[in-house]
């Protein structure tokens, strides 16, 4: 029923759990934090494994909005328990930082081993240019709050309200687009054919599974906030930093794993696809729900009002991923840009 890889990564996931609380318990705060990071990365990808056992019996429509909504479960959980230890700053940056690595770092990877591959690779398809509009507007909507405080505009005193508003229309709009993207997800992409692997797991060992790792993730999570405070100490590293790039890495692993992996296979539209569906659905489910759930549970509130650079830089961001969808082709110069402009932003990040 199980493969050796499967095995190897229940094996792996056990072992760096272990490792984090016994690192934490004993000092050395870089090692804990990437023991956390570690065992943080290999829950999100049996959370991954366990929603593609599912997807496959319900096809794939339901398996793209499966592996997206629990695929940020563990980026859920660590903020929240940032949010929890007062650390709003590393949350604001970790949530840009998601759409920023996801946009920039795996799509400049994957045009890569996909360019060097297989050569230049297609992207136009009516499925990846309807994702990016999409993306560009939840993206707008969700930074609108920082544009009113910028200006001193007369809603910026009340950033409170504005952000739960905001967070609302986002969710319903994400409610609103939900019939259309399982409509889209159900047919295959233009010329491309994906694999399909008929089920080898029970439905009833991929839901235990899925139910104990959503569990053990939230318990690493907590690990991972503790462990971060005190190694971004030791390493002297922002706030900005730490939510832009380590807590947004480690918490991203499927999308950063499944992306090059499809491009790898000559798959670019699909990897396409996936990349750009993740920070969309931060924009429209995760950065929405966390303003609401830090109000519920009286952490500190969460707002949509992000520093300008980080506003800045996920604009950027959004606008290379429209030009790219218009011109409708990749190729490994273009991923090389794309990753050097992520390296840029990350150090320009690393004093706060």
């Amino acid at each position: 029923m199980f493969s050796r890889a499967d095995w190897l990564l229940f094996g792996g996931s056990a072992l760096t759990i272990t490792l984090a609380g016994l690192t934490h318990d004993g000092g050395g705060a870089v090692a804990a934090l990437a023991c956390a990071a570690l065992s943080v990365a290999l829950l999100a990808t049996l959370v991954g494994r366990s929603v593609e056992q599912l997807g496959n019996r319900f096809g794939p429509g339901a398996t793209g909005v499966l592996q997206s909504g629990l695929g940020n479960l563990p980026e859920l959980f660590i903020s929240l328990f940032a949010l929890k230890a007062g650390l709003v700053e590393v949350v604001r940056a970790a949530l840009i930082g998601s759409i920023l690595g996801n946009l920039l770092l795996v799509m400049g990877l994957s045009f890569i081993v996909g360019g060097l591959k297989h050569g230049p690779q297609n992207l136009d398809s009516e499925r990846a240019r309807s994702v990016t509009v999409l993306m560009i507007l939840s993206v707008a909507a969700m930074v609108v709050p920082s544009a009113a405080s910028y200006v001193h505009s007369p809603a910026a005193p009340h950033e409170d309200v504005l952000s739960t508003i905001a967070a609302i229309v986002l969710l319903v709009l994400f409610a609103l687009t939900l019939p259309a993207s399982l409509k889209r997800n159900a047919t295959p992409l233009s010329s491309e054919s994906v694999a399909h692997e008929e089920p080898r797991w029970p439905a009833a060992v991929a839901i235990a599974l899925l139910a104990i790792t959503a569990a053990l993730a939230a318990l690493v999570s907590d690990w991972f906030i503790a462990a971060l405070e005190p190694a971004m100490h030791v390493l002297h590293i922002s706030e900005a930093f730490a939510g832009l790039v380590v807590v947004a890495l480690a918490s991203n692993a499927i999308e950063n794993v499944v992306g090059i992996q499809l491009a790898l296979r000559n798959q670019s539209e699909y990897a396409f696809s996936v990349i750009v569906n993740s920070p969309l659905q931060i924009a429209l489910v995760l950065a929405p729900a966390l303003v609401i759930l830090s109000e519920l549970f009286g952490f500190t509130v969460l707002t949509l009002v992000f520093s300008p650079m980080l506003v800045v830089s996920v604009a950027l961001a959004v606008i290379l991923v429209a030009f790219i969808t218009v011109d409708g082709e990749s190729n490994w110069m273009e991923g090389a840009a794309l990753i050097a402009i992520y390296t840029v932003i990350a150090a320009s990040f690393w004093w706060g």
